[in-house]
């Protein structure tokens, strides 16, 4: 290289930006900005300005489809199929790996340790140190089953004999439970109706339709009539029709297998994951099965040889059962140089769990029962050993469900990936991570059709200065109130030791807005879901994702729709089913979904706007009635905002619609689209929509669960305006929240810890913020304290 060369640098160091062009994917206007490479940058801006569409929907989704297509043909075939994103131009874009809160999957064998490869080098470790030494690795697998075999083989060995070979393979799999630590135990007469026959619709399993292929199998049988009332059945035909091994049938001319109802519907129903089933077969499930602990393997998912080997004592299933503190403590106790690499790099995954702020979880916990965070913050624990750099990380509000405490560990392990040569895109509305950003881009000024803009692009002291709707928010402090409200009663708890609470007794006062707070997981939620009395008049709104098929959009889920179409059918003297996607008045094509889903089989599906509607979901016929110039089409394209102005003047006033918009206006979805799927919908965005529906029913106390999850500063006002009112309603409020803003606005708070897991789960603190502020005994009290400036 020469000396002029040296100077000026080398051409490869300029690629220094990523650079985006005329972005318009969803919301965003024709979007250009440069994002500084291996630099923090964080994205924040209103709930629906457009964050996610341009991290996710057009960076990230750009480099995955690009990645992508440089595999084989077959290869891309089973992959998602990512379209690409409405863009101009995206310049010095690098690998993304994206770190949402979506769950982590819904096998029912997914655990904490498998989803995390913690499982995997534990049972290498134990493969090599446990005695009595039953096998490799796999011996202690519980999704590995022991199987064996003969048979005679042809060999090669000069001239060609056959020989006789036996195998086995060692697996750790439970065979009563089948690795999946619990049993069922079904209720026939949630099954089948036994005074009807097989052909009138006896059998009750969802799946099983009168006149359906299912019925029309066991209904043409020899092995029991089909046309007879169960009742009637003879013993040996009640036991084939309830347990009958898999036989090779002919019913209508076609070869089919049959089987019992019992063993089939374990098969097709109990194998999956409660969480991933569709609302009608979970209730069934619900109302036709009892789960209880495998009596052979004691809800441990493992064979008898896996259980007894122990190393110093303790079985795998000991080891996966603990918290994780416990575990990496007990990992370097232990002293075995033959091995000492895989455990030091053993405990180095378990320390970045308690680093991340999941140290009380345990590895056999089920991923299907993991909040949105502690998913994402789980996600992490695999990036953040990875010897890869120059890469794009993306998260998505990884500061969901934690304690200010356990901010500043996240923005460490942020901090530590940047410094490691990636570029780290963060969307985020807490100050705390906002403030260590390098590069902040701020998106606007308000929500959907009203953002979609770059409104600042800069330093966070430059932020800080600006007019932005964030730069005016960001330094907010919520001062503590000088009066509080008086409790009309209280609500007991007594003994409570649901998971990790250490029997807790507390009274809640009522009437008043309380505060649940405490380190992630020091039992919050196990205190309010798991432990209050069933009482009908309590509300409670989760974490827990929306049920509802891809069909479903905010005007179905809150009841919006039912009211819109006795208007529309009030107005044109039609009836309302005319007017409902989902019934009379669906476009025929795509039965009112607005598009067409086509199963490729093995291959990922596609999804193509429906040719003959549009997209707009409905016959052309009713389209042609309007109500004040808009047909039911327009009103599904409607922003909350905009329906709220639409349905309150003229023939389209609606005061029972009205209700409905005002609430959802109210928890900051004044942006969401009335028919817009709950599928775009973003975590907190869904729990806001359940805070909307549920906040019609008559009840006079509401739970709720970290209602701030995915609002922008500006927006937290307005949901403690709307607590407000519930409270002056009448109603009671207890929140179970990290937000300091929260906590400064509440008349009580009751904080649990004083750490997490074993170390929580106790009554720290009880009283007013004021109370709690001065004493700063907790941890909560010391960062309220510093909060508030006191």
């Amino acid at each position: 290289m020469s000396t002029t060369d040296a100077a000026r640098g080398h051409a490869a160091d300029s690629h220094d930006l990523i650079r985006v062009r005329g972005a318009r994917e969803n919301n965003l206007r024709d979007v250009s900005l440069d994002i500084p490479k291996r630099r923090l940058t964080v994205f924040t801006g209103v709930s629906g300005s457009g964050k996610s569409s341009l991290v996710f929907g057009t960076v990230a989704a750009e480099s995955q489809r690009l990645i992508n297509e440089t595999y084989s043909a077959f290869l891309q075939g089973m992959m998602p199929t990512v379209g690409r994103p409405e863009v101009d131009m995206l310049e010095g874009i690098t690998t993304a790996i994206v770190v949402d809160q979506e769950p982590m999957g819904a096998n029912p064998r997914s655990t904490v340790g498998t989803a995390t490869d913690v499982n995997a080098l534990l049972r290498i470790v134990f493969s090599r140190l446990a005695q009595p030494h039953i096998g490799g690795p796999k011996a202690f697998a519980f999704n590995i089953p022991s199987v064996s075999g003969a048979g005679a083989i042809t060999v090669e060995r000069g001239n060609k004999k056959r020989e006789k070979k036996t195998f086995s393979i060692t697996g750790g799999m439970c065979p009563r439970c089948e690795g999946m630590g619990e049993v069922s135990d079904l209720d026939l007469t949630e099954l089948y109706n036994e005074n009807l026959s097989i052909r009138d619709g006896a059998i009750t399993v969802p799946g099983y339709n009168k006149g359906g292929w299912n019925v029309r199998l066991y209904g043409g049988l020899e092995f029991f009539p089909g046309d007879k009332p169960i009742k009637e059945f003879t013993d040996k035909q009640l036991l084939d029709f309830l347990h009958m091994e898999p036989v090779r049938v002919k019913v209508e001319g076609i070869n089919m297998t049959f089987e019992g109802l019992i063993p089939r519907i374990q098969k097709s129903l109990l194998t999956k994951d409660r969480e991933a089933m569709q609302s009608h077969v979970r209730e069934f499930v619900d109302r036709a099965v009892t789960f209880q602990a495998c009596p052979q393997c004691h809800g441990t998912r493992l064979a008898e040889g896996a259980r007894t080997a122990t190393i110093d004592g303790v079985s795998i299933a000991d080891a996966c059962a603990m918290q994780i503190t416990d575990l990496a403590q007990w990992i370097r106790s232990l002293n075995y140089p033959s091995v000492q690499p895989l455990l030091d790099s053993l405990t180095e995954t378990l320390d970045s769990f308690v680093r991340i702020g999941l140290g009380y979880l345990s590895l056999d916990r089920p991923t299907s029962t993991l909040s949105g965070g502690e998913s994402q913050r789980a996600k992490m624990i695999r990036h953040l050993g990875s010897p890869l750099t120059d890469v794009t990380y993306v998260f998505d509000e990884p500061t969901i469900g934690l304690h200010p405490h356990d901010i500043r560990h996240m923005n460490e392990l942020l901090l530590e990936l940047r410094d490691k040569g990636n570029t780290v895109l963060v969307v985020e509305h807490k100050p705390e991570t906002i403030a260590i950003a390098d590069h902040v881009v701020d998106l606007g000024p308000g929500a959907g059709a009203d953002g979609g803009t770059i409104c600042f692009e800069g330093t966070v002291a430059e932020l800080r200065g600006s007019t932005t709707n964030t730069g005016r928010h960001f330094d907010d402090q919520m001062t503590l109130k000088e009066s509080f409200r008086t409790p009309t009663g209280q609500l007991e708890i007594r003994g409570a030791g649901s998971h990790n609470l250490d029997n807790v007794d507390v009274d809640i006062p009522l009437g008043v807005l309380t505060v649940i707070t405490g380190v992630a997981g020091s039992g919050k939620s196990s205190l309010v879901h798991d432990s209050l009395p069933a009482n009908p008049d309590i509300v409670s709104i989760d974490q827990s994702p929306i049920r509802g098929s891809r069909r479903s959009n905010p005007a179905t889920y809150t009841g919006l729709l039912d009211s819109v179409r006795k208007t529309f059918a009030k107005v044109n003297g039609e009836k309302p089913a005319l007017f409902s996607p989902n019934s009379e008045g669906a476009c025929p094509t795509c039965k009112g979904a607005g598009v067409i889903y086509t199963d490729l089989g093995m291959m990922e599906g596609v999804t193509s706007t429906c040719d003959d509607c549009e997209g707009k979901r409905f016959q052309p016929a009713v389209l042609e009635y309007t109500v004040d110039g808009q047909n039911i089409s327009d009103v599904f394209s409607m922003s909350v905002a905009e329906a709220l102005d639409y349905f309150a003047h003229g023939d389209a006033r609606t005061p029972a619609a009205l209700e409905i918009l005002e609430r959802l206006s109210d928890v900051g979805l004044g942006y969401v689209k009335v028919g817009q799927p709950l599928t775009t919908l973003s975590g907190g965005e869904r729990q806001r929509l359940k805070l909307a529906a549920r906040m019609g029913e008559k009840a006079g106390i509401y739970i709720l669960d970290e209602p701030t999850t995915g609002l922008h500063l500006a927006d937290i006002e307005r949901l403690l305006g709307m607590l407000d009112r519930l409270i002056n309603s009448g109603k009671s409020v207890i929140v179970v929240e990290h937000h300091q803003a929260v906590m400064a606005h509440a008349d009580w708070i009751i904080d649990l810890g004083p750490g997490a897991g074993h170390d929580g789960g106790r009554i720290v603190f009880e009283g007013t913020p004021a109370q709690l502020v001065a004493g700063k005994s907790t941890l909560t009290g010391q960062f309220l304290a510093e909060y508030v400036g006191a």
